[in-house]
């Protein structure tokens, strides 16, 4: 709530009051940040540089607090995309109502993904109770949810790096024809069309599946950029 409402909040009403211009490219870097989260997941993955397996709160604070830190800072950088995102959709609505609907959507936001985040982390203790009664299916199923819980996890964790790759990618395709450089998005729309014409009988499926892939591709690329240059500066600098 504080990211959404103390700086989110007032900054875009500001931007898209006097320099509305401004939007496309701060939504770009958001995109870029993005990219470079789901790059730098890659690369501890193919690198083995993975990071330590022991919960942050059994490491003591400083490794807590980097944990948190991070998440409030990913949390930013999705909230204002999300926000701005928002805030394109009501542009031509007068400085009062756009504060109204972003407020709406920034508790909305909140509400929906940490409700569900909430869900997902209490889960193996729901079934923990479960698994407690005297009921042999309310055993079964917590002992199911307790089993199921590190799976579902890791599954979560592959589902968000590929999302980051392709919201960021494709923030960044729309963004540079938003700025003037046309080629990169309609070459996607014309594969669009081609994949659409061979198969009509799928609808917009395979288009969806081209565009996706795409901004997925270009997320690939800018985040390994950003990551090879995170990683090589501070070795310059060492040495």
């Amino acid at each position: 709530l504080r990211n959404k409402f103390v700086f989110i909040l007032p900054l875009a009403l500001l931007l898209s009051q006097f320099a509305p211009w401004l939007l496309t490219p701060i939504l770009m870097l958001g995109g870029t940040y993005l990219c470079y989260e789901g790059a730098e997941k890659l690369w501890e993955k193919v690198s083995g540089h993975h990071p330590p397996e022991a919960p942050a709160s059994s490491q003591g604070a400083e490794a807590e607090g980097r944990v948190v830190s991070g998440a409030v800072r990913t949390d930013l950088i999705l909230s204002a995309e999300i926000m701005v995102i928002a805030l394109n959709e009501v542009a031509d609505e007068p400085l009062l109502s756009r504060a109204v609907i972003l407020a709406v959507v920034a508790l909305g936001i909140t509400a929906l993904v940490y409700g569900v985040v909430a869900v997902i982390v209490k889960m193996d203790d729901i079934g923990l109770s479960l698994a407690a009664r005297s009921s042999a299916g309310a055993r079964a199923v917590g002992r199911f949810l307790v089993k199921a819980m590190p799976v579902v996890l890791a599954t979560l964790s592959v589902v968000g790096v590929v999302a980051m790759l392709w919201v960021g990618g494709h923030i960044l395709l729309v963004g540079i024809d938003e700025l003037g450089w046309h080629a990169p998005y309609d070459l996607v729309h014309h594969l669009e069309e081609i994949v659409h014409d061979a198969v009509p009988s799928l609808g917009g499926a395979l288009p969806w599946i081209v565009n996706t892939t795409a901004s997925a591709l270009l997320g690939v690329l800018v985040g390994a950029i950003v990551v090879a240059a995170s990683h090589l500066v501070p070795r310059r600098r060492a040495h």
